[in-house]
């Protein structure tokens, strides 16, 4: 039985090599090239809703696939944009719907907001790593949840940046052996105590950045045996999605009961 570590390496010694791997194969070739093929022919949000095969692709590119069903929802996403303050995603704690809002923003470019790179090509390079992550956890979830860190972490600007994404929470208390119960008081108060034993600098060094990755691994190979013992846990709900009422806050659910299509 593979380590997490092990398992982590075996896909991180050649990124490039893992993804072409995964981009050769038969069933990922079909959906990249359906993508290709008709996301250049979407002219408006709703026709881009309206086909399920290519919403759910860049839902999944996203890390949204768990919220494919709520369409009304990420209609609004999509038609508001981001350029106003108060535009729907943008009073949305999770990052994920502003950079979808983003890469298709029809509120801003309308017919052509499907034309540029970032919803093209850009799209099928994230779908491609996410699908990786993805099934690098059907055997182990801390393979998962350290190769999306490693991606996300060089963007992380706060403490409140971890806290705000329950994957990245999970990752940072593993590893600094902060206990899970934490995640109940207050945040300011669990912002200070990541301070007192992450420097934010240290993200942004690959090879500090490398041993956290590799200290976080060991840690969770200690608490879960490498396996997907973990996949219940509420803390990777967003990663793990094992329904929608499990991986969706009551305030987002109460959002999406309120807008109809």
């Amino acid at each position: 039985m593979n380590t997490t570590l092990v398992s982590l390496n075996m896909i991180t010694r050649d990124m490039d090599a893992s993804i072409e791997r995964l981009e050769s194969r038969a069933d990922v070739q079909r959906e990249i090239e359906y993508y290709n093929e008709t996301i250049g022919t979407i002219k408006t949000a709703e026709q881009f809703v309206g086909d399920t095969r290519l919403f759910n692709f860049a839902m999944k590119a996203h890390g949204l696939e768990d919220m494919a069903y709520a369409k009304a929802f990420m209609l609004k996403v999509l038609n508001e944009g981001t350029d106003a303050n108060d535009a729907f995603a943008n009073t949305l704690s999770d990052s994920r719907y502003r950079d979808f809002a983003d890469t298709f923003d029809f509120a801003r470019h309308g017919e052509a907001a499907t034309v540029f790179t970032k919803a093209q090509q850009g799209v099928i390079d994230k779908y491609l790593v996410q699908t990786l992550e993805t099934e690098a956890g059907e055997s182990d979830q801390g393979v998962r949840l350290a190769l999306y860190f490693e991606r996300k972490a060089p963007q992380i600007n706060s403490y409140f940046d971890i806290l705000a994404d329950p994957a990245l929470s999970e990752v940072v208390r593993t590893t600094l052996g902060i206990p899970q119960e934490t995640a109940t008081i207050d945040i300011d108060k669990q912002a200070a105590m990541m301070a007192d034993r992450l420097s934010l600098s240290d993200l942004k060094d690959p090879e500090k950045l490398d041993k956290l990755v590799e200290r976080f691994a060991n840690m969770w190979q200690i608490e879960n045996g490498g396996q997907a013992a973990a996949a219940n846990d509420p803390s990777l709900a967003l990663l793990v999605p094992s329904s929608a009422s499990a991986t969706v806050s009551a305030d987002l659910l109460l959002q999406i009961q309120q807008i109809k299509l």
